[in-house]
This record gives C-alpha cells, sequence and structure tokens, in this order.
C-alpha cells in the first residue's frame, strides 16, 4: 500500500473532500494539519504554493479538485459514460462558483464595502445560485450529480460548513434541506463516520 500524506491546514474548507475519499476508499493516511504560522515555512515545496497537497510515495500533487477527481477514478465514484464525467465536472465548478463569490466577500478587508457587498449578494445574487443549486441535487436524488454517490458529493459535503460560514448563513441546511441530504449521504458511511468522529472538530 503507498504511503499516503494528505497536507492542509485544520480546517475543512477545501481539504476536507480529500481525507474523506481517503477514508471512503479505506486508505491509510498521514493527516498533516499545518498551522497558519507554519505555512509559510512549508510553501515554498508545495507544487503551486497553495494547499491542499495530496502525496504519494514522496510525490506531491495540488489542486483540490483534481485530486477528488483522482480518488473519484480511483475509488468508483464517477458517471457511467463521458457525458456524466462532465455534468460531475460542472456541477463541482458550480458549486465553486458559490463558494467563490462568498468568498470574495469574506476576505473584504474594509468592513463598510464588505456589509455592502454581502447585502447585495443576499439581495441579488445568492437566491438565484443557491435556488439552482437545491434543483440540481433534488432532480439528482440526493446528489450533486449523474443522480448517485459521486466524488462531487464529498466536495459538496466536506466544504459545506465552510460555504456556510463564506455565506454567513449558519442555517442554510434549514433553508435548504437537499443541502443536508447530499452531507448525510457522505458522513453515514461507515468509514466516512469513522474517520469523522475521530478526526480534529473543525468549524469551517
Amino acid at each position: 500500500m503507498p504511503k499516503v500524506v494528505v497536507k492542509y491546514f485544520d480546517i475543512k474548507a477545501l481539504g476536507e473532500s480529500i481525507r474523506l475519499l481517503l477514508a471512503y476508499g479505506n486508505q491509510e493516511f498521514e493527516d498533516q494539519r499545518i498551522s497558519f504560522d507554519e505555512w509559510p515555512k512549508h510553501k515554498p515545496s508545495t507544487p503551486f504554493g497553495q494547499m491542499p497537497v495530496l502525496e504519494i510515495d514522496g510525490k506531491q500533487y495540488a489542486q483540490s479538485f483534481a485530486i477528488g477527481r483522482y480518488l473519484g477514478r480511483k475509488y468508483g465514484l464517477v458517471g457511467d459514460d463521458a457525458e456524466q464525467d462532465f455534468e460531475i465536472d460542472q456541477n463541482v465548478d458550480f458549486v465553486n462558483d458559490i463558494r467563490a463569490k462568498a468568498a470574495v466577500v469574506q476576505y473584504e478587508p474594509d468592513a463598510d464595502i464588505k456589509a455592502k457587498k454581502h447585502e447585495e449578494n443576499v439581495k441579488n445574487v445568492y437566491p438565484t445560485l443557491l435556488k439552482k443549486l437545491d434543483e440540481i441535487i433534488k432532480k439528482n436524488n440526493g446528489h450533486i450529480a449523474a443522480g448517485k454517490l459521486t466524488w462531487a458529493d464529498f466536495v459538496f459535503a466536506g466544504m459545506f460548513d465552510y460555504l456556510k460560514l463564506m455565506l454567513q448563513m449558519p442555517d442554510l441546511e434549514k433553508q435548504y434541506p437537499s443541502f443536508q441530504q447530499v452531507v448525510d449521504a457522505v458522513y453515514t458511511i461507515p468509514q466516512v463516520k469513522a474517520f469523522s468522529d475521530k478526526a480534529p472538530k473543525c468549524n469551517a
């Protein structure tokens, strides 16, 4: 069995899906959680100066969705054909679009501008995007794509707490119960639940 290391901050965000996918695949791995203070020391040794990083037998790979796609292929969490894989990629990118729009607001340093941007997004941006995502999940039997469990569900479930923080919507699953359906589909898998129960508790 290869030696596998996941390098990421002690948060869920964009790295948790990788941990969850490895747990799903019953792959033992070193969960290397790097503090923000330590990050500058590690940054130059990463492929693109960012995390998460998946290391396999000493070789490092980056880009969270590329890693998710690879692990999805490895563990059979992909589409039945090229078109379903296309749909999975499309819907993962759409989920990330929502996160990215919210992140622009979250990381805005000016408090007044941040408040205005958030107000604008809550009024004119988020409702449309979240409604569309809700429709997608309902159409796909409680999944992100392909009407079944795929690596896309792990991406969404892993980043869900982070997404709620970015959107400033702590009760998002109450507004859209379908979102919780995706999360539960992943976290109730026995080996995933076993990992999650033992993992450090993170709010995002």
